[in-house]
């Protein structure tokens, strides 16, 4: 076969696997909308969100890490070779590897619920100043910091299932927890002392849901882990080896997140909250495909390295990196310009005001440039992890980690909370401007000619689009328009503003044939 046929063949594969994916996480963050217009609604954006978002973003910044962070990068490359060359052993590696896992998170989730009060603190010391505060916090974190078990596990079934070519059904699990938050807001608020507390048990219940659900598919691969407690196991070694440094690469973006908290503690009530809400739109684009992407890339990323297959590796990083920019240039230019139509129309409903819809708009705008930076960070980082290094992330991490709240400690003075966001957006470009070289200076990618035109034609229809939008989406006033006309009005700007930024691509030249060529025409050969 050609490599021609070959480079076909995964198109068609990977599109079905990214297709697939990206509908049932656009199915998670539809739901995820949901939640959060009903968490603005029933309870505004103030104090009790405030300390409801600092108490779930603990467990979550660690699940990044663990779950799907640095145990995932960690864990698949090492479980993608073992298929490849010791497929025998497979089922032993998940095993030691889940009980190792397993039993660590006991004991981190032991501790964090003790210290629980010191956690809080270390977040957003702001909350001293304010003991009740600091009490509710306290006390919502204990019932939210098991979710860490839950959904760390869930990420280690999660990455099995994926390295074996299932995607679909690992991906519907945050739907379980958007439901769950749902149906814990809607129905059982109002029995509670502090009505925010249902949030937290809704958190819980979606961790064991979203656990449950993975049971069923690995018990039809036959790969359902027995939990062995084996620490001087080979392959459980390599991947705590690989995961001791990508704890901090991994976590870049989750630890500027938590600085972002730490600082906005301090301002006035509703930072947090209205970073919250803008940083929930950056992440349907992000997560709808730059994440989804980037799952279906890292086991098959591993597999070509396994396999020495050079051409392919580096085509593979090409068409994600081509994917990337054509979707994250005009996502970003549209959630910069739709900023106030998009927060308005989603979020201001009850407890959720005028101010609100300001405070989280400001912060938008500085998010947005950002977005295109971070999906790149998405695909550029694979092409490390799948090569099982580990360390050349992780001193680009501390750069960018660095700058981050170097930026922070600059703009917060003049710009408040949007200080903060601007600062994560800048150093996002750094990230990944410095990961793109990292590939380049050891030889293992550069973008092809082929994609750096296609861009320049992406760049042109993105404000060809910009422009279309910003004029549309001044003809309604979106603060005092009910909730039927904005939702038209918003409907209208996205189907429209979609079709002008297809139709200046489609007058620019590009083709169907441009995007599912893995690799472009420079990687291929007949």
């Amino acid at each position: 076969m050609t490599l021609v046929k070959i480079f076909m063949s995964d198109s068609k594969r990977l599109f079905k696997s990214l297709g697939s994916v990206s509908g049932v996480t656009m199915l998670s963050r539809v739901l995820g909308y949901l939640r959060d217009m009903i968490i603005a609604a029933v309870f505004g954006a103030g104090a009790a969100t405030d300390v409801f978002f600092v108490a779930f973003r603990i467990p979550n910044f660690l699940r990044r890490l663990f779950g799907e962070g640095a145990f995932s990068q960690a864990f698949v490359p090492v479980l993608s070779e073992y298929q490849q060359t010791r497929q025998a052993d497979v089922k032993d590696l998940i095993d030691h590897v889940v009980g190792v896992l397993f039993i660590s998170l006991i004991v981190v989730t032991v501790v964090a619920m003790l210290a629980a009060p010191w956690l809080v603190l270390l977040i957003a010391p702001g909350f001293s100043a304010e003991p009740d505060k600091l009490l509710l916090a306290t006390q919502l974190l204990r019932i939210t910091f098991p979710y860490l078990l839950f959904i760390s596990l869930t990420a280690a079934a999660m990455a099995i299932l994926n390295s074996r070519g299932y995607f679909a059904a690992p991906a519907f699990s945050p739907v379980l927890l958007n439901l769950s938050m749902i149906l814990s807001a809607v129905l059982f608020a109002g029995n509670f002392d502090q009505p925010i507390t249902a949030l937290a048990w809704g958190v819980f219940a979606g961790g064991i849901a979203q656990l449950l659900w993975q049971v069923p598919f690995l018990m039809r691969l036959r790969l359902l882990p027995r939990i062995r407690f084996g620490w001087g196991h080979s392959g459980t070694k390599r991947v705590l080896i690989l995961m001791v440094p990508t704890l901090f690469g991994a976590g870049v973006a989750q630890i500027n997140l938590l600085f972002d908290t730490f600082l906005a503690s301090f301002l006035q009530s509703g930072s947090i909250s209205w970073l919250y809400y803008s940083d929930r739109l950056l992440e349907f684009p992000l997560g709808v495909f730059a994440i989804a992407l980037a799952t279906i890339m890292l086991p098959d990323l591993s597999r070509r390295h396994a396999l020495k297959d050079v051409d392919g590796f580096q085509g593979m990083l090409d068409w994600g990196t081509r994917l990337a920019l054509l979707i994250g240039l005009p996502a970003a230019a549209a959630l910069a310009v739709l900023a106030t139509p998009l927060i308005s129309t989603l979020f201001q409903y009850g407890e959720f005001d005028a101010r609100a819809v300001q405070g989280a708009t400001l912060s938008l705008w500085a998010y947005a440039p950002g977005l295109l930076g971070a999906m790149l960070v998405k695909i550029f980082a694979p092409g490390f992890f799948a090569r099982q290094n580990t360390r050349a992330p992780v001193r680009i991490g501390i750069i960018a980690l660095t700058t981050n709240m170097v930026f922070n400690l600059i703009l917060i003075v003049p710009l408040q909370h949007a200080g903060l966001a601007l600062a994560t957006s800048m150093s996002a470009f750094l990230h990944a401007g410095l990961l793109y070289r990292g590939l380049r200076s050891e030889g293992v990618f550069k973008v092809s000619r082929h994609s750096v035109r296609l861009v320049f034609k992406a760049i042109l229809a993105t404000i060809l689009m910009a422009v279309w939008l910003f004029w549309l989406a001044g003809l309604t006033d979106w603060l005092i328009s009910d909730g039927l006309q904005k939702s038209g009005a918003l409907l209208l700007c996205v189907v429209s503003g979609t079709l002008v930024y297809a139709g200046a691509l489609f007058l620019c030249g590009v083709r169907h044939h441009d995007l599912k060529t893995v690799g472009g025409s420079r990687h291929v050969e007949i």
